[in-house]
């Protein structure tokens, strides 16, 4: 009798262990884990917020509210990389083995995603890069499982030189000495075909002092004739637009510039007429998922959505469509089988995926600054949409 009961005692022990090990894997099957790797501290830290903010708002507007596909809760895993490659790439790695997420978003610098590629590559599984610029990242370190809703190097230079490349036009760029810099400067040469590019300055990314930097620049353009610009490529901290202040002018140098964020546009005020191309800006796109991306937005924020929510909403966009196109399996290669050439809606309007490179092709906007009294910032008027097909974006993965 006793020896009975002991035997029925252990196999009930074994039935609920192995209930208890079967209940996290039955929980993982109803879930779809994704991990939001971005600089919720450190250099980038508002890009980080307004990508975490968008793709928030995005997963909720592209599952109806419900935050789930084919019946699957949609789990969003936060971490900090704090703008630092070693941290980025042990995080990617967490989260993929021990919060066992499916797919990744992020990161915010394009010095962290450079070190969490080969992570994704180990565990085989999706990284989403968003919204990390360095065109690295789906050139000459890519691997299959990397996939990009934020736009390339490329596709900024592209972009800026439709504004700016005009015979006898001189240029010398500003940019920071740094992943992003570097590409941007290589992809923007690149693109230019009529212009002449005279000097590259390239300062440290924590540079508060641009003094000497801007006395180079104005000493290598002053006495050249011709239209001189200054094409300016800076993310982050530090403001390289009190170069200005230097009396630019008397010279007759004008200063260009890609779009940015709400609180680093104000410098544009002082810029009337100042063209270039932008990635986003909230008042330019006609489409309903920027309508609804606004509207969302003033209500939760009281302000209009910026640069990066545009992007963390396109990435929502990009994983939500991708997982009802698999009917909710995260297995990465019915993943990957579906993602490649997919288009998608955005905030922006479509976007495709290249099969090549799964670099998601996308829309510039070519615009000039205008003061308006109502906002704090100098105001991007659309001068024309740059389509996607207009722009060669060169495949640089040598696939």
């Amino acid at each position: 009798m006793h020896h009975r009961s002991l035997v029925a005692r252990a196999g009930g022990l074994a039935a609920a262990l192995a209930a208890a090990l079967t209940a996290p894997l039955a929980l993982a099957q109803s879930e779809i884990r994704i991990a939001h790797v971005y600089s919720k501290t450190g250099p980038l830290e508002a890009y980080g917020k307004q990508t975490q903010a968008g793709l928030m708002m995005g997963l909720d507007y592209a599952t109806g509210g419900t935050m789930a596909v084919a019946g699957k809760k949609l789990v969003v895993i936060e971490k900090d990389d704090q703008g630092k490659p070693d941290l980025g790439k042990s995080q990617l790695a967490t989260a993929y083995s021990d919060d066992k997420a499916d797919l990744a978003v992020g990161p915010s610098a394009s010095g962290v995603a450079l070190a969490m590629l080969p992570v994704a590559e180990e565990y085989k599984k999706i990284l989403l890069v968003e919204p990390a610029v360095a065109d690295s990242i789906t050139g000459d370190k890519w691997n299959k499982y990397i996939f990009r809703t934020g736009r390339n190097s490329s596709q900024d230079a592209i972009g800026n030189a439709v504004a700016i490349d005009k015979p006898g036009t001189l240029i010398a760029t500003l940019a920071q000495d740094n992943a992003f810099g570097r590409d941007g400067v290589k992809a923007f040469k690149d693109a230019i075909k009529t212009a002449k590019l005279v000097h590259e300055e390239y300062l440290p990314a924590a540079t508060t002092d641009f003094t000497a930097g801007a006395q180079r620049l104005i000493d290598r353009l002053k006495d050249q004739p011709g239209k001189k610009v200054i094409w300016v490529l800076w993310a982050g901290a530090g403001n390289p637009f009190k170069i200005n202040d230097m009396d630019l002018k008397r010279y007759g140098i004008e200063i260009a510039t890609g779009g940015n964020i709400l609180p680093a546009m104000a410098a544009f005020k002082g810029m009337p007429g100042m063209e270039g191309a932008t990635y986003y800006y909230f008042g330019i796109p006609k489409n309903p998922v920027n309508e609804a991306l606004v509207s969302m937005h003033y209500k939760q924020f009281k302000t209009p959505p910026d640069f990066f929510t545009a992007g963390g909403f396109s990435a929502a966009m990009a994983i939500v469509t991708a997982l009802k196109k698999t009917g909710g399996d995260t297995k990465t290669n019915t993943l990957i089988k579906a993602m490649e050439g997919m288009s998608f809606d955005t905030p922006k309007g479509t976007m495709t995926f290249r099969k090549e490179d799964h670099q998601a092709m996308q829309s510039m906007y070519h615009f000039r600054i205008k003061n308006d009294p109502a906002f704090a910032w100098g105001v991007p008027e659309l001068v024309r949409e740059i389509k996607p097909q207009e722009m060669q974006v060169p495949i640089r993965n040598k696939r």
